[in-house]
């Protein structure tokens, strides 16, 4: 019985430097070339496109009937807070609302099982407008995400924190949230609608 060798571990082969002075001229590494900048070229610089709906961080497109996108455990803690959602909705925002439903939503609802069956019936609200996604997967926040950024036409009712985390970024998005046992609209920040310098 002979010794048992150990394993080391993060072990690399050591490799020669292309620049060395051993490796042949047509092998060897060329050092790269320094372009000079004319000043006279014009300078290109990519700007975000915002949507023309927005003056400054004002949404334009808001306006009733509002259309409040909804989320999985918005409609959970609405249940939990026993609050009726399309009469709280309008409660909170005094105009016509129509909640709309993901179909990630939806898939996501159906996939936490019997134990969320009364959030099943909810979603499944005639009164709900059904919003069909074309994206591979069911990963809800990503889907609400996307949706928002695109169309500036909806409120986003959530009660996840790293989604209002995401959703504050974009511009003219509005989020409804549940506090005190009713529908809340987050405050926007006090420079709104103010020019930035």
């Amino acid at each position: 019985m002979g010794k048992q060798k150990t394993k080391k571990f993060a072990v690399m082969k050591r490799m020669i430097n292309l620049k060395d002075n051993r490796i042949k001229d047509k092998d060897r590494a060329k050092p790269k070339e320094k372009k000079k900048k004319d000043p006279s070229a014009l300078k290109e610089r990519e700007v975000t496109k915002y949507p023309s709906c927005l003056f400054f961080q004002y949404n334009t497109q808001l306006g009733p009937p509002y259309h409040v996108i909804v989320d999985t455990n918005f409609i959970n803690f609405s249940i939990k807070a026993k609050l009726d959602i399309v009469q709280s909705m309008m409660d909170c925002l005094y105009a016509k609302c129509i909640p709309c439903i993901t179909d990630c939503v939806m898939a996501e609802i159906e996939k936490l099982g019997m134990k969320y069956r009364v959030a099943l019936r909810i979603a499944k609200d005639p009164r709900f407008e059904r919003l069909p996604c074309t994206h591979k997967g069911t990963y809800a926040d990503d889907c609400l995400v996307q949706r928002v950024t695109q169309h500036k036409c909806y409120i986003l009712a959530t009660v996840d924190r790293d989604l209002k985390r995401r959703v504050r970024k974009i511009p003219g998005v509005p989020i409804m949230y549940i506090s005190n046992h009713r529908f809340n609209i987050e405050r926007m920040p006090d420079d709104y609608g103010a020019p930035r310098s």
